[in-house]
C-alpha cells in the first residue's frame, strides 16, 4: 500500500465516517400483518431475531452484520415478504418485484435476460443469501433469474457503487434471502397458481410443496416447486417475439431447495447452517422467431408491427432437423455457514460455498458464427456461459470496544472464479476460460456518540485473472492469442455520517468506492489482430466506481418519507454498443458521470390502509470516443439509463382476513436528440385481492395490465437485435396457498 493509499485508510478510520442506508418502509406499523417481521439473518440467534422484531427495528445483514437501518447511512429497500408475495401473485417474473418497488432500478424487460436493466444507470450485483449470482468475466446478463421467488422471504436493496461484497456492485447490491424453519414443530405448505391471457398457449401453471421444521434448536426449512409457462401476448392480441438472449415464455421451470440449521452453545449462541439450492429453467422450443416491422430510426417507434412468435421449433429448411439445442439457466449453489455470537468477545460469522452457473443462449446463424471449414453451407449456432466458483467468506464483530457506541467489523473474503464461453452446436472456443482468484480483505468501524452514527472502512481487492492461449473463431482470423495473467490490485474505502434528528427524522452523508472487472470475455472473443497476447488487449482495465451521496428520511407513526441525492462517477467506465455487421455487443471504455435522486415514501392514514410512492430520476453522461480526451457530455441512452419512473400503490386491508391492492407503474417519456434516442412512456395498473377461507386456505387474485394497455418496452425503441417487443397484455393469475 502506498503512503497516499495509507494516510487516506488512517484519516477513514480515525475520523469513523460510513457505508450508506435509507429505509423503505416500516414492516412493524404496516397495515398488512405478514409484515410486521423482517426477519434476521447472518450472524442473529433466533432468541435476537424475536427480540429485534419485538422493538420494531428493521435488520439488514446485506452489511456484512446485522444492523439496524437507522445506524446504516444511505440508500437502503427492504422488500418485505408482503411485498413478495403481492408481486408473485402477479407475475412469477424475478427482477419485476426490483421495478416496483426499487427507487433507480430500471424498467423490467419480462424476459430471461437482464440487458438494460440497470441499478442507478449500473449493474447491480445479486446475491443468493450473500452468495454471488453476477459472473463479471463473461456477464451475459442471465444472473437474476436463480431460484423460485416463493422460497425468498425479503430482498435487501443497498443503493450506490460499493465494495462491501466483491467484485461488481456498480449500481448496488440486490441480496435475496431465503426463508428458514422459525416456529417450532412441523408445517407444510401447498401452493397452485394458474394464470392466463385467456388463449389456448398462453397458460402457466405451477405447483409448488414446503415442510419447516423446529424443535429442539433443530430447523428444516425444504421447498420444490414445477412451473409451467406459455407463450405471451401483448394487448392487441399478438404473440410477443422470443428473446435473442432467452426468454421467460415457453419454458418450465424446476427448483429445490434446502435448509438445515442447528443452534448451540450458551443460549443457543452458535449456530451451523447447511443449504443447498437447484434451479433449472429450460425452453420448450414450441415457437420460432419472426421479425416484425421496425419504423425508420428517428421516428415514433412506437408505431411499427412488433416482434412475434409463430408456433414450430426453428428447422432447418432443407432437412427439416431442429437447428438448437433448448437454452436455459441451469443454477446450483451449496454453502456451509457458521456464526458464534460470544467468541471472546465477538460476532464471528463464517461462510464457506460453491456455486455453478450454466447459461445457455438461443441460436442463431450469424457471420461471425460462420466457419466453411466446418460447413460450406449455413451455420447455425448457440452460445454457452459456463461459470463455477467457490469462496469463503469471513466477517468478526466486536461491540462497544474501547467504548461504548465503537464497534470494529473486520475479516477476508477469498473467492476462486473460473468461466467461459463456445458454441455449444459445433463445440468451439468462443471465450476461453478465464480463472479469477480474488483475495479481499477489510476493515469497518462505527461508532455511536448519542444521535450520531460515524463509521469509515477500507476494502483491498488483490485478483488475478490466468488465461492461457487460445485462438479465435474463424470470423476473427482465427488469430493466436497469447495466454497471461491480469492483475488487478486496489485499495477501496467508504465514509458517511448518519444523524438521528428526533421525532423520527434524520440526515445522512455518504463516499463510498466500488470495485468491477469489465466484461472481459467480449475483448478476448472480438480479436482479430495477430501478434496479440491477453496482457496487450486495451480495454481489460478495471473498472473503479466513486459514489457520493446525501439523504434525508423521516419516520413516524403515520407513515415515512426519504429522499437521496447522489453522484457516480467512473473515470474509465465500461459500457455497451453494438456492431453493425455481428449485431453482438463491443466494450466500450470511456469515462462516465451518473447523477440522480430517489423518492420513497408511505402514508398510513387509518391501520388498514397503507400509500406507497417510489420515484426515480438518473443522468447519465459519457465522452463521444474511446482513448480520445473530449468532454464527458454525451448522454447514455436506455441501454444504461432508464427513463424516470412513478410507481404508486394503494393497500386495503377491509377485513382481518381480507385485503386488495391496486397499483401503477409509470415509465416517462425521454428524448435524448444527442445520440438521436426518443421513447415514449407508458402507464399500467395492476391488481391483487387476498382472501383467507378459513382452514381451506388463502385464495389471491392477480391482474397485470388490468386495463390492458398496449405499450413498448423502453428498451425495444432502440434497435439492437431481435428486441422489437411490445409488453404483456393483461395477465389474469390464480393462486390458492395452505399452511397445514
Amino acid at each position: 500500500m502506498n503512503d497516499h493509499a495509507r494516510l487516506t485508510l488512517a484519516a477513514a478510520l480515525l475520523s469513523s465516517v460510513a457505508l450508506p442506508a435509507f429505509a423503505q418502509a416500516d414492516p412493524a406499523t404496516s397495515a398488512e400483518p405478514q409484515n410486521a417481521a423482517a426477519p434476521v439473518g447472518d450472524g442473529q440467534t433466533s432468541s435476537q431475531q424475536e427480540s429485534a422484531e419485538d422493538r420494531g427495528e428493521i435488520i439488514v445483514t446485506g452489511s456484512r452484520t446485522p444492523k439496524s437501518v437507522d445506524k446504516i447511512a444511505g440508500a437502503v429497500t427492504v422488500i418485505t415478504p408482503a411485498e413478495v408475495q403481492r408481486s408473485l401473485t402477479i407475475t412469477e417474473d424475478a427482477t419485476a418485484i426490483l421495478a416496483r418497488t426499487v427507487p433507480g432500478y430500471s424498467e423490467s424487460n419480462q424476459t430471461l435476460n437482464t440487458l438494460g436493466e440497470t441499478f442507478r444507470g449500473r449493474t447491480a450485483l445479486y446475491l443468493f443469501d450473500g452468495i454471488p449470482q453476477s459472473t463479471p468475466l463473461r456477464d451475459g446478463s442471465r444472473n437474476a433469474t436463480f431460484t423460485d421467488m416463493a422460497t425468498i422471504e425479503r430482498i435487501e436493496v443497498i443503493g450506490g457503487a460499493s465494495a462491501a461484497e466483491g467484485v461488481g456492485a456498480a449500481g448496488g447490491i440486490i441480496n435475496y434471502i431465503s426463508k428458514r424453519a422459525t416456529q417450532e414443530g412441523t408445517h407444510f405448505g401447498v401452493t397452485a397458481r394458474f394464470g392466463t391471457q385467456f388463449r389456448d398457449d398462453s397458460s402457466q401453471w405451477k405447483i409448488g410443496a414446503t415442510i419447516a421444521h423446529k424443535s429442539d434448536g433443530i430447523d428444516i426449512f425444504a421447498a420444490g416447486s414445477f412451473l409451467s409457462r406459455g407463450i405471451t401476448y401483448d394487448a392487441n392480441g399478438r404473440r410477443i417475439g422470443l428473446s435473442a438472449s432467452s426468454s421467460l415464455a415457453d419454458s418450465k421451470q424446476y427448483d429445490a431447495f434446502l435448509k438445515i440449521g442447528h443452534d448451540f452453545g450458551d443460549n443457543g449462541s452458535q449456530r451451523i447452517e447447511a443449504e443447498a439450492s437447484f434451479f433449472y429453467l429450460k425452453a420448450n422450443g414450441n415457437y420460432h422467431y419472426v421479425a416484425g416491422v421496425r419504423p425508420p430510426a428517428g421516428t415514433d417507434q412506437t408505431t411499427g408491427i412488433p416482434d412475434t412468435a409463430q408456433p414450430g421449433p426453428p428447422t432447418d429448411p432443407l432437412t427439416g432437423q431442429l437447428l438448437f439445442k433448448p437454452d436455459f439457466n441451469r443454477f446450483q449453489q451449496y454453502a456451509l455457514n457458521y456464526t458464534n455470537t460470544n467468541l471472546l468477545g465477538g460476532n464471528v460469522a463464517v461462510t464457506g460455498y460453491y456455486a455453478k452457473q450454466e447459461m445457455r443462449f438461443p441460436g442463431d446463424n450469424g457471420i461471425d458464427k460462420q466457419d466453411p471449414r466446418i460447413s460450406t453451407g449455413v451455420i447455425f449456432d448457440q452460445s454457452e456461459i459456463l461459470s463455477k466458483k467457490y469462496g469463503l467468506r469471513t466477517s468478526d464483530t466486536y461491540k462497544d470496544l474501547l467504548t461504548k457506541g465503537f464497534e470494529l467489523r473486520f475479516g477476508i473474503d477469498l473467492v476462486h472464479d473460473q468461466t467461459q464461453q463456445y458454441l455449444a452446436v459445433t463445440n468451439r472456443v468462443w471465450v476461453p476460460p478465464m480463472n479469477y482468484t480474488g483475495i479481499e480483505p477489510y476493515a469497518q468501524l462505527s461508532y455511536d456518540i448519542g444521535p450520531v452514527t460515524l463509521s469509515g472502512g477500507w476494502r483491498h481487492e488483490d485478483g488475478r485473472v490466468k488465461i492461457a492461449d487460445y485462438t479465435t473463431t474463424y470470423y476473427r482470423k482465427s488469430v493466436f492469442v497469447k495466454g497471461g495473467t491480469l492483475k488487478y490490485n486496489s485499495d477501496l474505502f467508504n465514509a458517511g455520517i448518519i444523524g438521528r434528528l428526533g421525532s423520527g427524522f434524520s440526515a445522512f452523508a455518504t463516499y463510498s468506492e466500488g470495485f468491477s472487472l469489465p466484461n472481459v470475455g467480449i475483448p478476448l472473443r472480438n480479436v482479430s489482430t495477430p501478434g496479440n497476447s491477453v496482457e496487450s488487449i486495451i480495454g481489460l482495465q478495471a473498472v473503479i466506481f466513486k459514489n457520493k451521496e446525501i439523504g434525508f428520511n423521516w419516520r413516524g407513526r403515520i407513515g415515512n418519507f426519504g429522499i437521496s441525492y447522489y453522484q457516480s462517477r467512473s473515470a474509465d467506465g465500461s459500457t455497451y454498443a453494438v456492431d453493425p455487421v455481428t449485431r453482438d455487443y463491443v466494450l466500450n471504455r470511456r469515462p462516465i458521470h451518473i447523477f440522480g435522486f430517489d423518492v420513497n415514501g408511505e402514508l398510513r392514514p387509518t391501520k388498514d390502509l397503507r400509500l406507497n410512492v417510489v420515484y426515480s430520476h438518473v443522468v447519465g453522461k459519457t465522452s463521444a470516443a474511446n482513448g480520445v480526451a473530449s468532454p464527458v457530455e454525451t448522454p447514455l441512452g436506455v441501454l444504461n439509463i432508464a427513463p424516470d419512473k412513478l410507481t404508486a400503490t394503494a393497500t386495503w386491508q377491509f377485513i382481518p382476513t381480507a385485503s386488495v391492492s391496486l397499483g401503477s407503474t409509470s415509465y416517462f417519456s425521454r428524448r435524448l436528440p444527442a445520440i438521436n434516442e426518443y421513447t415514449k412512456g407508458y402507464t399500467l395498473f395492476d391488481l391483487t385481492a387476498n382472501v383467507k377461507a378459513g382452514n381451506v386456505g388463502t385464495f389471491s387474485l392477480g391482474v397485470e395490465n388490468l386495463f390492458n394497455r398496449f405499450y413498448f418496452l423502453s428498451s425495444s425503441q432502440i434497435d439492437i437485435y431481435q428486441n422489437y417487443f411490445a409488453g404483456r397484455g393483461r395477465t389474469v393469475s390464480l393462486t390458492f396457498h395452505r399452511d397445514f
